[in-house]
């Protein structure tokens, strides 16, 4: 099905089921962590980031992700045990007080394992399934939701000197063939989402481009989820400011749903949930 350009999908997370494409979904982000570019240290404490997950489920959060490692550019790589300490405690006690899919950003086949141990029931990996080997057969044996995200190098070169040809080419070819090693497998197509990765490895103009041409990546077949939240590139054009950041988040939020997108991974849900009511609505009128 089809709906004003955008194809509805059913996603199955555990006990929860999502349909994608009649509106757009919001992934709330939970950063559990010292260092991430926009909060770090704010909800590092247990009971600080359960309390946000609260807010972000109260505020209309469709999806809650927590990450333990910061993917800012130029950051260093978080061991797994440390990273499953920081993260497993909140998704015990967020499961049992939320009724919400949550998802564990990690690119770490140990860390996910934990998290859905805990009672997570999406894994969210930057790295496409490349960067642990062992991460594509968990997946497909726990049977989870996956996000295969494009990113050029890691997040502590990234940002060096990113070049490409057609950067919107390149992303749709390198997210086509993350579909495909995910299928190889035996991870059903159904359970495959991908992200673009806005900041992974982009200049201002990838970034651009991305989400102005972002309908190129529909004949994929899958579910299109963008997170263009607080990034650098949003001062780069606006200025600094937190609240430059959050305006430019919900612009570049609104042309990428008018452009496909199915979930937005945000910073700040209740803003967007006001975007959203209106963006959607003009899609689906």
């Amino acid at each position: 099905m089809n709906i004003n350009g955008r194809s509805v999908f059913e996603l199955r997370c555990g006990p929860y089921l999502l349909t994608l494409g009649p509106r757009t979904l919001i992934t709330g982000i939970l950063n559990v962590t010292p260092d991430s570019f926009s909060d770090g240290g704010l909800y590092f404490d247990k009971d600080d980031a359960v309390a946000h997950a609260e807010k972000l489920a109260t505020a209309g959060a469709d999806i809650i992700d927590v990450g333990g490692e910061s993917s800012r550019p130029f950051s260093e790589p978080v061991p797994a045990e440390e990273e499953i300490r920081r993260v497993v405690p909140v998704i015990e006690e967020v499961a049992r007080r939320i009724s919400l899919p949550i998802s564990i950003d990690t690119t770490k086949a140990e860390v996910a394992t934990r998290a859905l141990d805990a009672g997570a029931v999406i894994v969210n990996d930057i790295g496409a399934l490349r960067l642990d080997p062992a991460m594509a057969k968990l997946v497909a044996d726990r049977d989870v939701p996956v996000v295969l995200m494009h990113m050029q190098g890691n997040p502590k070169t990234m940002q060096g000197d990113p070049h490409y040809e057609d950067v919107v080419e390149e992303v749709k070819g390198f997210l086509a063939d993350a579909i495909h090693t995910a299928e190889e497998a035996g991870i059903n197509r159904s359970k495959i989402i991908v992200d673009p990765g806005i900041g992974f490895g982009k200049t201002v103009i990838h970034n651009l481009l991305l989400i102005k041409d972002l309908s190129a990546l529909q004949p994929l077949g899958v579910p299109i989820l963008i997170g263009p939240s607080r990034k650098s590139f949003i001062s780069k054009l606006l200025g600094p400011g937190d609240e430059r950041r959050e305006v430019g988040t919900q612009a570049a939020v609104s042309a990428a749903v008018l452009n496909g997108a199915h979930i937005v991974r945000v910073h700040d849900v209740e803003r967007t949930r006001e975007t959203l009511k209106l963006v959607d609505a003009i899609k689906n009128s």
